[in-house]
């Protein structure tokens, strides 16, 4: 089988500082700062094979969110390595960033104030798809998702239920 995610010996180490409460304390702030530092993820391994399911699981602060935004090429790993499907996430290689999508429960991808259709037109432009093929997916995905009633409705307008499903069509729409 092959190997579709490699991970190795990822860390990922925040740097922030240390600020006492009050005017005081953001005076004193402008001269010195204590750095503390907080370890994400913590020199982690693992391999995924070709069409392996897994699930991710851990309490909140393990480092599941950190993970997937280093494998998505968001966030740069404080060291490590990290292979998905050949490439190296983090350099952002546009044939890279055309063959996967993620959908994140607090980043949305549909304007709030725009019909879904409106962000799936973005969405073709911005990953080149083919009239044709657009139409194609669009179909299948509405299909799918029982969405076709909704598309040309206001997001906002939308329940979570709805809007989740017009996310994730959003995100399947070039079929990564």
């Amino acid at each position: 089988m092959a190997i579709s995610i490699q991970v190795h010996k990822l860390t990922k180490t925040y740097e922030y500082f240390k600020k006492e409460p009050g005017l005081a304390g953001s005076l004193k702030s402008l001269f010195w700062r204590e750095r503390l530092y907080n370890e994400a993820l913590k020199g982690i391994s693992f391999e995924i094979g070709e069409g392996e399911l897994v699930g991710f699981l851990g309490p909140n602060g393990a480092g599941k969110t950190t993970t997937l935004k280093i494998l998505s090429g968001i966030l740069y790993p404080t060291s490590g390595e990290a292979k998905v499907l050949g490439y190296t996430p983090w350099k952002r290689e546009p044939a890279y960033q055309r063959q996967f999508s993620i959908v994140m429960g607090q980043k949305n991808q549909l304007w709030w104030d725009l019909p879904a259709q409106e962000s799936f037109i973005l969405n073709r432009d911005i990953y080149e798809i083919a009239p044709k093929t657009y139409s194609y997916n669009l179909g299948e995905l509405t299909e799918l998702f029982d969405i076709k009633d909704i598309i040309d409705v206001p997001v906002r307008k939308l329940s979570l239920g709805q809007r989740m499903k017009c996310e994730l069509a959003a995100a399947l729409l070039p079929f990564p």
